[in-house]
């Protein structure tokens, strides 16, 4: 099924090798992914274009983390998400899941994000091990199929991210509240009542 959201189109295609990719002749895109606060779990945030991953971890923070309070993010280039069928109605995606068996080689952690409203942002919901995302997904199916509508399942390879280290959290301790960039902040509203009440009686 196509999709008209631009975050879904720019994804790889259902069953579509995840490498090798033919090279890009342009900035390649990343996956950003926010945690607002200690203890929430990660949430896909945006995109950013860059031309090389630590770049966009850069443009990233510059783009998704200056406005409001954030303790950490990661970034992931797009080619690097592995993604299930997308549904809608009342169509689970983890019952589209075409069957795999256990696949033999050294198996690695994939984190596993669901998109469990339409129009909202995919959510963290746990690590699993596996040698392909493919068998990821499965994975996931057992552990996170609640039973609930997920509309879309992403999986991605935990060594492909690019994380925040503990030391740069301290990037988003100046200021946290940043109320100086909230226009309430300056209660233009009280301002102008004032000025009216003052110039009017």
């Amino acid at each position: 099924m196509n999709s008209l959201d631009p975050r879904v189109a720019r994804l790889p295609k259902i069953n579509e090798p995840v490498s090798p990719k033919v090279p890009l002749d342009q900035f390649g895109t990343f996956e950003v992914f926010v945690q607002p606060k200690e203890g929430k779990p990660f949430q896909h945030e945006g995109s950013v274009h860059a031309p090389d991953l630590e770049l966009a971890w850069v443009l990233a923070k510059e783009t998704f983390t200056r406005r409001f309070t954030c303790t950490s993010l990661y970034v992931v280039n797009t080619r690097d998400v592995y993604v299930s069928p997308l549904t809608e109605g009342d169509k689970n995606a983890y019952d589209l899941l075409p069957e795999i068996t256990e696949q033999a080689g050294s198996k690695k952690d994939f984190e596993i994000y669901q998109l469990t409203k339409r129009g909202k942002q995919h959510v963290h919901v746990g690590t699993v091990q596996a040698v392909l995302p493919q068998e990821a997904l499965v994975q996931a199916a057992k552990l996170y199929n609640t039973g609930n509508i997920v509309y879309n399942v992403w999986a991605i390879a935990t060594a492909a991210i690019r994380f925040t280290t503990p030391e740069e959290k301290e990037l988003w301790l100046t200021l946290p509240e940043k109320k100086f960039r909230d226009a309430s902040d300056y209660k233009g509203g009280d301002k102008l009542k004032n000025f009216l009440d003052r110039n009017i009686s």
